[in-house]
């Protein structure tokens, strides 16, 4: 259980030293993007590679006391959830821009108590302006997503990748909302180029 995101952010990387010392971790980290500068949530720095790692903790309202030694928790509801959906794809494509060398990895990660993320859409529901950004149970990312069926070009978002969608359990808390799991999607680099391509 986490209060923010960023408690999320600093308790992964703390774990990540605890198991890993010889890992090191940065919160926050510049990456010039064309003529843009963007941050990484967290760079982990090992022996060998680099791993770019980005985080969202989408929440229902949730409140009660959890962990050892015990914590009260006071979870906000996030409404937005086709927002969630739309930065989270996002983060997939940032990662992959990361990932242009061999020594240079990502993994994109949803941790959330909200079942709409995980669960697939009913048949009877019409299209939404998000459709094509849904990263529920079983589904694969994949190409270019139009938000709105792309009646809105600032959200379309392209990914040269394919990436399955496989939700895991994370944790059991009682009462409404007490239910969260976890998105974890892993970016591999860029291949090389073939003869006669040159290099992004």
């Amino acid at each position: 259980m986490f209060h923010s995101e960023a408690d999320l952010q600093h308790s992964f990387a703390r774990a990540l030293w605890e198991l890993s010392p010889d890992v090191h971790s940065r919160l926050e980290v510049p990456q010039r993007a064309g003529s843009r500068t963007e941050h990484l949530d967290l760079l982990c720095i090992g022996p060998s590679t680099r791993t770019a790692i980005e985080f969202k903790y989408f929440t229902r309202r949730w409140t009660g006391t959890a962990g050892v030694p015990a914590e009260h928790y006071a979870l906000k509801g996030h409404a937005a959830a086709d927002l969630a959906r739309l930065h989270f794809v996002r983060d997939i494509a940032r990662l992959e821009n990361f990932c242009r060398h061999s020594d240079q990895n990502g993994l994109a990660v949803m941790l959330t108590n909200d079942p709409s993320l995980w669960t697939p859409p009913g048949t009877a529901r019409g299209r939404t302006r998000d459709q094509e950004f849904r990263i529920h149970q079983g589904r694969e990312l994949a190409g270019t997503l139009l938000w709105a069926e792309g009646t809105y070009k600032p959200n379309t978002c392209t990914l040269r990748a394919a990436y399955p969608l496989n939700w895991e359990p994370y944790s059991e808390l009682a009462g409404a909302g007490g239910e969260f799991r976890y998105l974890a999607v892993p970016v591999s680099p860029l291949p090389p180029p073939t003869p006669g391509q040159s290099a992004a």
